[in-house]
């Protein structure tokens, strides 16, 4: 594919921003659609990035002959869904994390990727931030292997808001979503499949109707181990906090930041073209699309972080 690739994005909040931010780093890519629930709101969006259409409904974008790929930043109930209706459209889709709120939708999503060719990809964004990257490349040189991981997810949600403080019309979860993220990494890190898997969760909220608080113990086939604690209920410091126990070292990783267990911080600004997580996302998609091959983060690949999680959620019935 040698024109520029044209992009319809679906969602317009705090995340679809991170996307859009991303994506103008990004040569022969333009966003030509935009989707959103408030049609005033998504055209101020859309006025800022300079994006020509505008819609509340995915169904006008999918209509667009133009459109060759379709990035999903909507509420995680609607990925799975529309993430078929995107490649039954002919179009190559990114769906944010989670791919799915269940097992089956999750395949579903999968089969259907198998049988049209497309790509399809999910925004397991810790596969490419440079600072878990930085590990990923120690353990693939055969310099360092996980003995442990032990992960941190705490937010201050008592209340149904956003990353920017606005009201929210869903509802987040702190296993399908939250927890997504340190399960597929930690296979991924260790290159190896989930074995034994242990969950417990707290009360459930009474207006929200979920778990703020939840207890993750997982086991890998190479052996290693990871402890998972998550909560909607810390107010102190905010965000995902992962530390690599390993035979040679010890890393600390925040976001697209990593440090030793000394605290002292490793430089990985040559890890990669960006220091943005969801940028290199986004690159990984585009390139993966150009090249006609399975991206990294592929529905196929992850599809294995989703089974983890169906066994949790049994745990939890």
């Amino acid at each position: 594919m040698s024109k520029n690739i044209k992009v319809a994005l679906a969602g317009a909040g705090a995340f679809g921003a991170k996307h859009l931010d991303g994506i103008k780093n990004i040569d022969g890519v333009e966003v030509v659609s935009l989707v959103g629930r408030e049609l005033d709101k998504t055209q101020e969006v859309a006025k800022k990035y300079g994006i020509g259409h505008v819609t509340t409904e995915l169904a006008d974008s999918l209509a667009i002959k133009e459109v060759d790929a379709v990035i999903l930043c909507t509420p995680t109930q609607m990925h799975a869904s529309q993430a078929i209706a995107c490649m039954k459209a002919g179009k190559h889709v990114q769906v944010e994390i989670p791919l799915a709120d269940s097992l089956k939708d999750a395949q579903e999503v999968v089969a259907l990727q198998k049988q049209t060719g497309l790509v399809a990809m999910c925004g397991h964004t810790r596969r490419f931030n440079p600072s878990h990257q930085y590990v990923h490349k120690k353990i693939q040189a055969g310099e360092f292997h996980i003995q442990q991981m032990d992960v941190q997810t705490y937010f201050f949600r008592r209340t149904n808001m956003n990353a920017l403080g606005q009201p929210r019309s869903w509802t987040d979860h702190l296993l399908w979503h939250h927890a997504a993220h340190t399960v597929d990494l930690f296979q991924y890190q260790t290159r190896s499949r989930v074995i034994k898997a242990n969950a417990v969760q707290g009360p459930i909220h009474p207006q929200l109707g979920i778990a703020m608080d939840m207890s993750i113990q997982l086991k890998t086939e190479s052996g290693a181990i990871c402890t998972l604690s998550l909560s909607f209920n810390n107010d102190g410091p905010l965000g995902t906090f992962f530390r690599y126990i390993g035979d040679s070292a010890t890393y600390i990783a925040r976001y697209d930041d990593l440090f030793n267990g000394k605290e002292e911080q490793i430089d990985v600004s040559k890890v990669d073209v960006s220091m943005n997580g969801i940028e290199l996302q986004d690159r990984e998609f585009f390139a993966a699309i150009r090249e006609g091959r399975e991206p990294n983060a592929s529905v196929a690949k992850v599809l294995p972080c989703y089974e983890v999680l169906h066994q949790l959620e049994q745990q939890f019935d």
